[in-house]
C-alpha cells in the first residue's frame, strides 16, 4: 500500500536521510523508533508529501506521489492521507464536530454526508456527547480523539502520526494506543507512527528502528 524507495534528504550540509527503504502493508500498524535526530519525523513528512526528498520515490496505492503536480498532490494528500500530530492543532473557534468536518469540506464532499460521517466517528470514539464543545472545553485525551476523527473523515489509505501520545498522561496515552489497534481491527486502518513510547511500539505489528538517517531494523 505504501512504498518508500531510496529516500535521501539533506538540509544544507546535514544529511538527514541516507537511502531509506520502507514498505507498509494495508491494515498494518508500523511504529518508527530511534533517538532524536535519527530522521524519523523527516521520513514521515516525506511519506506524507509535506516535504520532498532529494532523491528516491514514494508510492501510495501504486501512485508515485512525488511526480504529481502541486494541485494534484494537495488533492491526493487530502483524500488519501490522514495526519495526527503531538499537538492536536484543532481550530479553537470551531466545535469538535466542525473541526472533524473541515477536511471533508475541503475535499468537496456533500455537507450532509460529511456531517453524518463526522457524527459516526464521534460515536465510534465515544465523543458524541462532546460534538458541540470547542477544543478548550475538552480534555487532552478528548482533543486528541477529535484529531483522530478528523484524520479519518475522508477514509484515508494511511494515517501518519508523529508522537501522537507525547502530550498525554500515561492513562490517556494507553487509551489512544488501544484506539489505534481498535481502528485497525474494525476498519482495517493503516498506521505509520513515529514514537518514543515503548507501549505503543510494543503493540504495533512492526517496529522499525532508525539511526543516523538509516533504517537499521525493519
Amino acid at each position: 500500500m505504501l512504498q518508500a524507495s531510496g529516500i535521501y534528504k539533506k538540509y544544507g550540509n546535514l544529511h538527514i536521510l541516507k537511502g531509506v527503504d520502507l514498505t507498509v502493508q494495508p491494515g498494518e500498524i508500523v511504529t518508527i523508533i530511534g533517538a532524536s535526530g535519527a530522521g524519523k519525523s523527516t521520513l514521515l513528512h516525506i511519506i506524507g508529501t509535506l516535504d520532498k526528498p532529494d532523491a528516491g520515490k514514494i508510492l501510495i496505492n501504486n501512485i508515485e506521489v512525488n511526480k504529481l503536480s502541486s494541485k494534484k498532490l494537495s488533492a491526493f494528500r487530502n483524500q488519501h492521507i490522514g495526519f495526527i500530530f503531538q499537538f492536536h492543532h484543532l481550530l479553537p473557534e470551531f466545535t469538535a464536530l466542525e473541526n472533524i468536518c473541515i477536511p471533508g469540506y475541503i475535499a468537496g464532499i456533500n455537507d450532509k454526508a460529511v456531517i453524518k460521517r463526522a457524527k459516526e466517528l464521534l460515536a465510534i470514539l465515544g465523543l458524541e456527547h462532546r460534538a458541540d464543545h470547542k477544543p478548550g472545553e475538552l480534555s487532552g485525551g478528548e482533543q486528541q480523539r477529535v484529531a483522530v476523527a478528523r484524520a479519518l473523515i475522508n477514509n484515508p489509505s494511511v494515517i501518519l502520526a508523529d508522537e501522537p501520545s507525547g502530550n498525554l498522561d500515561s492513562a490517556g496515552a494507553r487509551a489512544l494506543h488501544e484506539l489505534f489497534v481498535e481502528l485497525r481491527n474494525t476498519m482495517n486502518q493503516t498506521f505509520v507512527i513515529v514514537t518514543h513510547n515503548e507501549h505503543l511500539a510494543e503493540i504495533a505489528d512492526r517496529r522499525v528502528e532508525m539511526k543516523d538517517g538509516l533504517i537499521i531494523k525493519n
